[in-house]
């Protein structure tokens, strides 16, 4: 069994005022434990490097949900032989608010700068903090090989900015769409071209009630509209000889990616129950994450058959290709 560890480092995210202008990562890699003293007075293991250099995934997280909700994730890919990284970014949110972010770059998202630069400000400085890193994994990461795992709304921003970071090689999403507000100019129920070249897989859950929750933001009906991560699948992304995939599991509902949910903070009150059994939906989540990354991170070829064997899973309730 791989043991998994973490460290912390941070980022400075340029253009922001103190003290709104520092992300806190957390590295977690597989780790080879050594028994030394240096181990045992500093708590930290040294890497495995048996595995070198690491493919690298960067959760990108929802509005005001913590990075600790991924560690789980973080974990489950790790031990699969992907360096996971998750940070909190406490910034401005919509309307003058502050709280943990994923950044959004509001003129990029409207109609005269979409297309022209990401919507998020801090892919770039989380990447630049990981090259300068001391300590266990410092020149264990590969710098070519990053994958984007956005939930909501950082889902959306790293469909929105994946091809301005030309190292990502992957982008998967859960409870993610390009559906943009109107408040930025767009008119109603306007779904956005991703900005992704690269393999994406879209994770759904049949039990969303946050997404519907948002229609008005989108000049929409929640009752009347088309779903947005169909819309998205079907209109945003380009054919890739069926490589992007839209994945809905079954009574998985939109904080079935958080674990545990936090219900001080976000918008979990807006949700819809779970079907199922969570753990059961986790476990589902972590082996389509890191079977579809290491098929596009790694080229392994036994990723790429057991991907085609997890789409007969259960809990699957469907599976679409382009």
């Amino acid at each position: 069994m791989t043991t998994v560890r973490s460290v912390w480092w941070a980022a400075a995210i340029p253009g922001h005022d103190a003290p709104f202008d520092t992300a806190h990562l957390r590295v977690y890699y597989p780790a080879r434990p050594d028994g030394s003293d240096r181990e045992r007075l500093s708590g930290v293991m040294a890497a495995d490097p048996d595995g070198a250099p690491y493919p690298v995934a960067i959760i990108v997280s929802g509005v005001n949900v913590g990075q600790e909700a991924y560690r789980w994730l973080a974990c489950e890919l790790a031990a699969r032989g992907i360096v996971t990284v998750t940070y909190d970014w406490v910034g401005t949110l919509f309307g003058g608010l502050h709280g943990i972010t994923p950044g959004v770059d509001l003129d990029a998202a409207r109609p005269d700068g979409y297309g022209t630069r990401p919507t998020t400000p801090s892919l770039q400085p989380v990447l630049a903090a990981l090259a300068t890193m001391t300590g266990p994994v410092s020149g264990l990461l590969d710098p070519d090989r990053v994958a984007l795992i956005g939930h909501s709304a950082g889902g959306t921003v790293a469909l929105q900015s994946a091809r301005f970071v030309p190292q990502v090689r992957a982008v998967a999403t859960y409870g993610a769409h390009t559906m943009v507000a109107t408040m930025l100019g767009w008119p109603a129920g306007t779904v956005l071209p991703a900005q992704a070249d690269c393999p994406v897989l879209l994770i759904a859950g049949t039990n969303d009630g946050v997404i519907n929750g948002s229609a008005d933001r989108y000049g929409e009906d929640a009752q009347t509209r088309a779903d947005p991560i169909s819309r998205t699948f079907a209109e945003a992304l380009p054919d890739r000889d069926g490589q992007n995939l839209l994945v809905r599991l079954d009574g998985a509902n939109h904080f079935a990616i958080v674990d545990p949910v936090d219900h001080t903070a976000a918008r979990a009150f807006l949700d819809l129950p779970a079907g199922g059994d969570p753990a059961q939906t986790r476990d589902l989540l972590a082996d389509l994450l890191g079977t579809f990354l290491r098929t596009h991170l790694a080229a392994e070829p036994e990723a790429g058959a057991h991907l085609e064997k997890l789409v007969q899973h259960p809990g699957i309730a469907s599976i679409q290709r382009r």
